[in-house]
Parts: C-alpha cells; sequence; structure tokens
C-alpha cells in the first residue's frame, strides 16, 4: 500500500518501542532502534514495515518476507528468517492490531461522512432534543424530538434519530441509518444502513387473514457493542431486545423481536436470529446461522456456519448442521454419509 488518503499514519516508531508496547522482546538487540514506518501484511511488507506470523500455512510467506520486522509468537520465533527482526509476542494477531491503531489512532474513529464539526445548519434537529459538547450531526441528518445524544458522537449525514432515542457518548451512528425505539450505551458504533427498532414480525392468522399484534417493546444496546452495515434490529412486544456490551454484529444480520444477546458475542453475516431466542454470553455464531424463535443457546457456545439452530444448546460446546447438532455427531454423520455414496458408486 503505497499511498492512503483516508486514515492519517503516525510514526516512525522504533523496534524497541513497539515491543515495548506490545509487551514483547525482540531477539536481536543491534535492531532495537530501527524505524518502522508502517503497517503491511506479511506478503506485501518492505524494509519499513511491521508485520505478524500467527499460523505455518503462511510459511512460504514469511521466507520470503521483506518485512523490517515481525511480530510471532514463542512456537514459531525460529522460523522468522535471520534476516528480519523478530518481537515475540503472546498474541501476534492481538498485538499486530494494536499496533495498527497506534500507526492509524484514527482508523476506529466515528465515520465522519461529510467532516463538519458541530450542527450542519442542513440537518433537521429538533428543539426539544438535548446534545452534550462536541456532537457532531452531519448535513440531511434527522434528530427527532426528545432525543438525547452524549458528548463526542457523530451522527453521520442522513441518519435519522426517531423522538425519544438515547445515545450515550462516544457512538458513531453511520450514514443512512436509523434509528428508533431505543436505547444506547456509550461507545457504539453503528454502521452504514442499519436499522434499529422497527417493528417486530408478529402476526395473529386466522381465517380472515393476519392482524398485526402491536410492538411496544425497545432496543437496548449496551456499551461498546458495533452493529455492521444494513443490519437490522426489531423491536421488543412486550419486552425489549437487549444487546450486550461487547458484542460485534457483523454485517447484513437479522435480529428479531425479545431476542436476548449476552456479552461479547460474535454474529457473523447473513445470520438471522428469531423472536425471543437468547444468547449466553461469548456465543460465535458463524455465516448464514439460522436460530429458531424461543431457542436458548448457552455461554461460550460456537455455531458453524450455515447451521440451524431448532432447539436449546448447553454452554460451552461446538455444534453444526441442519438441525445443528455437537460437532463431532455431525462430522460423523457427514463422513458416514459420504462413504455411503462412495459404495454406491462402486457398485
Amino acid at each position: 500500500m503505497t499511498e492512503n488518503r483516508f486514515f492519517e499514519l503516525s510514526g516512525p516508531f522504533a523496534i524497541s518501542d513497539i515491543a515495548n508496547w506490545t509487551d514483547g522482546h525482540f531477539l536481536t538487540n543491534e535492531r532495537a532502534t530501527r524505524s518502522i514506518s508502517n503497517v503491511a501484511s506479511l506478503d506485501d511488507a518492505g524494509p519499513g514495515d511491521l508485520t505478524f506470523f500467527a499460523s505455518t500455512k503462511y510459511q512460504e510467506n514469511l521466507s520470503a518476507t521483506k518485512a523490517g520486522a515481525i511480530l510471532v509468537s514463542e512456537k514459531h520465533q525460529n522460523l522468522v528468517p535471520n534476516s528480519n527482526a523478530a518481537i515475540v509476542v503472546e498474541d501476534p494477531r492481538s498485538a499486530f492490531a494494536d499496533m495498527t491503531l497506534r500507526f492509524f489512532p484514527r482508523s476506529c474513529d466515528p465515520v465522519h461522512a461529510f467532516g463538519n464539526e458541530g450542527c450542519s445548519p442542513e440537518a433537521s434537529v429538533h428543539s426539544s432534543a438535548r446534545l452534550e459538547k462536541g456532537v457532531v450531526v452531519e448535513p440531511h441528518a434527522v434528530i427527532g424530538a426528545g432525543v438525547e445524544i452524549g458528548q463526542d458522537t457523530v451522527i453521520s449525514a442522513g441518519a435519522v434519530i426517531g423522538q425519544n432515542v438515547c445515545i450515550g457518548r462516544n457512538c458513531g451512528i453511520g450514514p443512512n441509518a436509523s434509528i428508533v425505539n431505543a436505547l444506547l450505551g456509550n461507545g457504539v458504533t453503528v454502521h452504514p444502513g442499519v436499522r434499529i427498532g422497527q417493528d417486530g414480525f408478529g402476526y395473529a392468522s386466522g381465517k380472515d387473514g393476519h392482524r398485526k399484534i402491536p410492538q411496544i417493546g425497545r432496543v437496548i444496546i449496551q456499551d461498546d457493542v458495533e452493529i455492521g452495515a444494513n443490519s437490522t434490529i426489531d423491536r421488543g412486544a412486550l419486552r425489549d431486545t437487549i444487546i450486550g456490551e461487547g458484542t460485534r454484529i457483523d454485517n447484513l444480520v437479522q435480529i428479531g423481536h425479545n431476542a436476548v444477546i449476552g456479552r461479547h458475542c460474535l454474529v457473523v453475516s447473513q445470520t438471522g436470529i428469531s423472536g425471543s431466542a437468547t444468547l449466553g454470553d461469548f456465543v460465535v455464531l458463524g455465516g448464514q446461522v439460522g436460530v429458531a424463535d424461543h431457542v436458548e443457546i448457552g455461554a461460550g457456545t460456537m455455531i458453524a456456519a450455515s447451521s440451524n439452530v431448532a432447539g436449546n444448546v448447553p454452554p460451552g460446546e461446538r455444534w453444526g448442521g441442519t438441525p445443528a447438532k455437537p460437532f463431532r455427531e455431525w462430522i460423523r454423520e457427514l463422513m458416514t454419509l459420504k462413504n455411503l455414496a462412495a459404495g454406491k458408486r462402486g457398485k
């Protein structure tokens, strides 16, 4: 990457400083003062770049890299060529993420689509809305009656914040997002096109058709949650839809009414979580997972991509398949089916 006009670059930094910041140690003291000016991938890095190595499947790239410094774990340190400076850390991927933020300190800031400070004259802000110091409201954003927005939050161009919504401090609301019937904590990031707090999908069906059931709950989003572009979170019917602190939701995720997502969960793209489903803390849902209504998934559980969870899952397990089942059982069934099919072809 020879040029980056979107994120301001800090540095350069000495290898010794990088080692201190990552709680690491370097193997060759004579390189401690070498200057590192940027970050790059293993195969693209040059003499002035920092990179990382965390898996032996990239060993060929490691052997050929021209990186000036490489973050590496103790078990892999002997694989680093002598021509490269190795910084031994506990978790190379995490350390590299920390250093990328140090080189590009504004890269995780709320999105400024337009770049103005304060409230744009082209925004529509209701007179009863309360905005703390440092709030940025970009052109064509709409802030409704009774809205409260905390200090240093950014409301990007075209976003709509419905009446009586509360948004905490240091949040970023992306372009063209809409938030209604919701309370957001501090440090929440809402990417472009997200829809929060709209009707849940609730109908009473009868011989005359489908009668809409009023959805009078809220959406509660706790601190430090990130919601990916074009995802949707329905408000509750009678109780609240809740997203726990530290949870990360990918793009194109649907979360139904009354769902409760625990703390520090990971929900990957194109996943659908039906109404009244409950996820414990630190649950991981792979891409395109479907979770049926009223299902409970225990804390620490991992669900493989493209699985369909139709029943409760105990804590701390790995499940996969359709319908989802314990991982080993699922793999055993797949292998049995594969062997049966191979046998038929042999005849």
